[in-house]
């Protein structure tokens, strides 16, 4: 089946040429190195866009990518993976690597094979105009996390590390997730900072634990989890800190922010 973009025209632009140019005017020209994964935030491009600019300007997008983001619809299983058809944005067409979806499906029973979970959700379409953008031939494997506990994190993260090692090419692991939800701007970049400390560190049950612990509200702490589990088990050491922002720094509204933050895992 084709998914139909769900958020064109809203996240991001809905014609082919402006969000053509949204995408390269986020891009800068660096050094692109090879990531074992990376973690992007999904609000509108307006808000978050040059924080996922900064880290898909450094890093190499491959042929295949997994994408891991947060349910956010309650539609679906708990982990739902989709593992066969294509993806419309405005600028093109993005296929589904059937068969590495099939191994990421059938790797762990957590994962359940299912489309539903994935029809009205934009954690994962916000991602691709600028995969699509950097890399005209990637393919992608979607998957979303509505809940989990720490051991099934770690089984997820286990199972992806060894369908991507025993994989004969270069897959990137594409976490999408936002920081802290609607509070203060003190508050928020307090809290992230808690956060962040634990993604740098690859310390997936220090990241679950000092988010519940916090309440820091950030969606896809699950996804983030899995990914880290898996990063390194495939022999990550660090992730940096690309670039962090708020909200508040294109809306003024310093009362209710939301926090950006984007990284790189290798």
């Amino acid at each position: 089946m084709s998914r139909k973009a769900c958020v064109a025209g809203q996240f991001y632009p809905g014609s082919a040429g402006d969000l053509q140019a949204a995408v390269k005017g986020f891009l800068s020209e660096t050094a692109r190195q090879k990531a074992t994964a990376v973690i992007c935030p999904h609000a509108g491009y307006i808000y978050s866009g040059a924080v996922a600019g900064a880290v898909y300007s450094a890093v190499e997008i491959p042929d295949d990518v997994i994408l891991i983001g947060p349910n956010h619809t309650g539609l679906g299983p708990k982990a739902s993976v989709m593992t066969e058809g294509a993806w419309e944005i405005p600028t093109g067409v993005v296929e589904i690597n059937a068969e590495l979806a099939g191994r990421v499906a059938g790797s762990t029973e957590l994962f359940s094979s299912d489309v539903s979970a994935h029809l009205g959700e934009h954690s994962l379409e916000v991602q691709l105009p600028f995969l699509y953008y950097l890399n005209r031939n990637v393919r992608i494997v979607p998957v979303t996390i509505m809940r989990a506990d720490y051991g099934g994190c770690v089984e997820m993260g286990s199972a992806l590390s060894k369908v991507i090692s025993s994989y004969d090419k270069k897959v990137l692991l594409v976490v999408s997730s936002d920081m802290n939800h609607y509070e203060a701007e003190d508050l928020t970049r307090e809290k992230d900072a808690l956060a962040i400390e634990r993604i740098k560190d690859l310390d997936a049950g220090g990241l679950l634990t000092v988010t519940a612990s916090n309440n820091i509200t950030m969606c896809g702490v699950l996804p983030a989890a899995i990914a880290i589990e898996a990063a390194g088990r495939l022999g990550a050491q660090k992730a940096q800190l690309v670039k962090y922002s708020t909200s508040a720094e294109t809306s003024g509204d310093y009362a209710h922010v939301v926090g950006y933050a984007g990284f790189i895992i290798k």
